[in-house]
């Protein structure tokens, strides 16, 4: 099992290059089951997470192509489609409970194992049911599988959801494409990665209003077709690499970056001493004069803080000014990066929610264990500001997300490197 070694101390500077979002690709992959013609996504992600959806989708009965390296994913689901979408897979990924919604809006009928991904939270499946439930679909769950049908189709009904969620947003809205009739969507998720869905679905010809707002209303029509589109950048990956010229010094350029896609983030940086500037190829990042500052931080759905930065900045205020509180209000378990940190020399306490931060003067290079994917890589940043070495293990949590880490940090002046135990 392959481990990420981190040596601390090195300012950064350069260039770091931002791939497409994860997130934003693994919702418009499924995309492809509710058309007979082809789709294909440009900047694609290389990721583990995106193979395993590809997986998922040619269990299915689609073809899935890699062209380009993988930043081009080529689909058609023309032919049969199978409608049983099997644990062995599933349970690899969160993500690919998003095959439900556009099953049955094409089949009228699926059977769908609980999804797995990280360990992070229930993530219940409750409101991906409901919202189906109330869109005509009879859902049940028996041995670990969700068993759904429709008596004549999909029908488009008034959907309120009782949490953003980004998920059953995305659920909701590809099988309300093909619904009969119209289709809102109440308190939906307004997450970047929805709208980039619905732009595809619309370049399909799907009729969409909304996406971006709490309130999505759909149009269903009789057939899609195919398109062509590309990937939105990703914004976690983009919040994470501007952390780490804050975390140790220097100053980079991230590659693609935009700060509509991060502005809450951003002002937390500015906040706690870090300089964000705008350029024509994306942001870029230096530390400000002195050492960091704490800050508080409130994690909320689009457009508040992002959950998937919050270790990420945890890692920061480990060695900021001052005492900052972190509060985590989307996920209940998801500060198991804090123990690791704790080994490096962070001083940490966590009640229920919310992790207080007193910060240190320099943390100091251990083994640590990745427990998620977003803390694996909280971990890397904070070896980048630790003495001595930083030795990171199971690190295939990090290629769920992060494509070629260690290569992108190295380009820029980390002293970083994969070891492999085979």
């Amino acid at each position: 099992m392959d481990s990420i070694c981190v040596t601390g101390g090195a300012e950064l500077h350069g260039e770091i290059p931002i791939a497409g979002a994860k997130n934003a690709c693994l919702a418009l992959m499924p995309a492809t089951l509710l058309s007979e013609e082809p789709l294909t996504l440009m900047n694609a992600p290389r990721l583990s997470d995106i193979k395993t959806m590809s997986s998922l989708l040619q269990s299915l009965g689609s073809e899935v192509q890699s062209l380009q390296d993988g930043k081009v994913i080529a689909m058609s689901s023309s032919g049969p489609v199978n409608t049983t979408a099997d644990y062995d897979i599933v349970r690899k990924m969160r993500a690919s409970n998003l095959v439900l919604g556009p099953l049955l809006a094409r089949e009228g009928h699926a059977i769908v194992s609980l999804p797995g991904g990280c360990a992070i939270g229930a993530r219940p499946m409750d409101i991906h049911v409901t919202a189906l439930e109330a869109m005509g679909a009879e859902i049940e769950l028996k041995d670990g599988y969700l068993h759904a049908k429709t008596s004549g189709g999909l029908k488009g009904a008034k959907v309120p959801l009782r949490f953003a969620s980004v998920g059953a947003t995305e659920n909701v809205l590809m099988a309300a494409t093909l619904a009969k009739g119209t289709t809102v969507i109440e308190n939906a998720a307004r997450e970047p990665e929805i709208i980039d869905l619905a732009d595809c679905l619309t370049k399909m010809g799907a009729q969409i209003d909304g996406a971006g707002t709490s309130t999505i209303t759909i149009q269903g029509v009789d057939r899609l077709g195919g398109a062509t589109h590309p990937v939105i950048t990703d914004r976690i990956e983009l919040g994470t690499y501007m952390l780490a010229p804050a975390i140790c010094g220097g100053d980079v350029e991230c590659l693609g970056g935009r700060m509509s896609l991060v502005e809450a983030f951003a002002e937390k940086l500015d906040a706690a001493g870090v300089s964000v500037e705008e350029t024509p190829r994306g942001l870029k990042v230096a530390r400000k004069n002195g050492r960091i500052r704490a800050i508080d931080v409130k994690t909320e759905p689009f457009p508040g803080f992002p959950t998937d930065l919050q270790a990420q900045m945890m890692a920061l205020m480990c060695t900021a000014e001052g005492v900052s509180h972190l509060e985590e209000t989307i996920f209940e378990n998801r500060f198991m990066h804090a123990p690791e940190l704790l080994r490096m020399g962070a001083s940490i306490d966590v009640q229920g929610g919310i992790a207080t931060v007193t910060g240190v003067e320099r943390l100091k290079g251990a083994p640590v264990m990745a427990t998620d994917l977003r803390a694996s890589v909280s971990l890397i940043l904070a070896g980048l500001a630790a003495e001595d070495e930083t030795v990171v293990s199971r690190v295939y949590h990090l290629d769920r997300g992060y494509e070629h880490v260690e290569e992108k940090l190295g380009a820029v002046g980390a002293k970083i490197e994969r070891l492999s135990d085979r």
